[in-house]
């Protein structure tokens, strides 16, 4: 044993050493491109596309397909889902016509989001749309022709040598691969500003079928969206908020599990809808994991990697069956998690260790403004600005999940103390509110018969 521990301390300056080569090689080989975040506005509908439970309880009834342990389903996964009662929707299903969209319905449920978050951003910023050189657009289940890129350049009149990219199917995770494009594109062009705009379109992909796998997604998600200014020009990070210090990407496609648990499909009788497994879970579980591998050297300090390392040989040759854990708090200020459930944020806190504190901004988010797919994490990073969590030198993780299945993750250091109130400005004084509890559980109190043969998708 003594051996043992010695053989330890000897290595631990070898290691710090090569610790150190691989980080000069590193930026010898890639370079240091900054991308730096100027300014970010998320979405907030008017009030009249508001959907409390009550109403969706209403939704589910004008839905014939459904049975009477359908209606049950739904209304137990509506009431234990944490989402509030200030959530918005497309106003095809405000208007009763979740049945029969048309391509318009979704062309200006996305061209609201587009235009008043756009028009905030420049105005807010000073930036003209002429000065833009990379727009990119994610938006994943929904593709028009002519492109979203292409509808904002003609509405802005913005140039002809913009770098355009619009980017769909990518799930939730899209805002940051969104930033990962920019992050590439600034490696080759210099002093340039991009704006990325991301979204999901739910009116025309609303399931009124009675697929219990697929009747789900009706319930998590929610209408919202983010628009956010990027540049790679050092002269501009005085007016900057964030720094991108790294992004791991992380794709689990070839497991035909992982890459079947979250699909856009027909139902038996060909009503189009979105797929949630059973599987989900453990696909989130091993995509997080491998991408936390990558992430680890890269965002903790090497104080914490050495211990994690000298901990991880010690148990290897002691066989005493324990297994080291790296703590990320020694290198993360806040965590922005993507609000994709409540058994999601439940997951990677348990897996990270995290506090009650820690996952408050994606359990507000979720409660707030539900599950808003790619533009989800951009609402949690909101909650932190408007509750003034956010000072100088912070480090904020942002972990994001998609179909694929893909987990992707990137940190940001704070730039300066952060303090707008956002969409969050009106509400956020009320957060966290006592309880988090449905309003209308003791009214629905009868659903909690539960069917087991829908256990394992109630919490998602």
């Amino acid at each position: 044993m003594e051996l043992l521990i010695m053989m330890i301390l000897y290595l631990l300056p070898l290691l710090f050493l090569l610790f150190l080569l691989s980080k000069i090689a590193n930026q010898y080989w890639r370079g240091q491109c900054s991308c730096y975040i100027l300014r970010y506005e998320c979405f907030k509908p008017s009030d009249e596309r508001k959907m409390n439970s009550e109403f969706c309880g209403e939704i589910i009834k004008r839905n014939k397909n459904l049975g009477h342990q359908e209606y049950k389903f739904l209304l137990r996964a509506i009431v234990r889902s944490s989402i509030g009662e200030e959530t918005y929707g497309p106003r095809t299903i405000i208007d009763g016509r979740e049945d029969c969209p048309c391509l318009m319905d979704g062309i200006q449920e996305m061209e609201e989001f587009f235009y008043k978050t756009l028009d905030n951003l420049f105005e807010k910023s000073g930036i003209s749309p002429l000065d833009v050189d990379v727009l990119v657009v994610n938006v994943s289940m929904l593709a028009s022709v002519p492109s979203w890129s292409s509808r904002i350049i003609n509405h802005y009149k913005m140039r002809n040598d913009i770098k355009a990219f619009n980017l769909s199917g990518m799930g939730c995770s899209a805002s940051l691969i969104s930033i990962d494009l920019v992050r590439r594109i600034f490696n080759s062009c210099k002093n340039s500003l991009a704006i990325v705009v991301t979204s999901e379109s739910i009116a025309p992909n609303w399931y009124s079928g009675n697929d219990k796998s697929m009747i789900l997604s009706n319930c998590l998600f929610r209408s919202g969206g983010c628009s956010i200014l990027l540049t790679n020009n050092k002269a501009l990070k005085g007016q900057s908020l964030l720094k991108l210090k790294c992004l791991i990407r992380t794709h689990m496609g070839s497991s035909d599990e992982a890459h079947s648990c979250c699909m856009q499909k027909e139902d038996d009788l060909g009503r189009k809808g979105f797929h949630l497994s059973k599987s989900l879970p453990k696909a989130a579980s091993q995509a997080f994991t491998e991408n936390l591998r990558e992430l680890a050297p890269k965002a903790l300090p090497l104080r914490e990697l050495l211990r994690y390392t000298a901990l991880s040989t010690f148990f290897h040759y002691t066989k005493g069956g324990f297994k080291a854990k790296l703590n990320f708090k020694t290198g993360v200020d806040h965590f922005c998690l993507h609000p994709g459930g409540t058994a999601m944020i439940d997951g990677v806190a348990k897996s990270l260790e995290l506090s009650e504190s820690d996952m408050e901004p994606a359990r507000m988010t979720l409660h707030r403004f539900g599950n808003t797919s790619a533009s989800s994490v951009w609402y949690v990073l909101g909650y932190m600005e408007a509750k003034k969590r956010l000072k100088k030198g912070d480090r904020v993780l942002m972990i994001s999940f998609g179909a694929g299945f893909k987990c992707n993750s990137c940190m940001w250091d704070v730039v300066r103390d952060l303090e707008d109130g956002n969409v969050w400005e009106d509400c956020v004084s009320l957060y966290p509110p006592k309880t988090l509890a449905n309003p209308f559980m003791e009214k629905y109190g009868w659903i909690y018969q539960e069917d087991p043969t829908t256990r394992g998708w109630s919490s998602w």
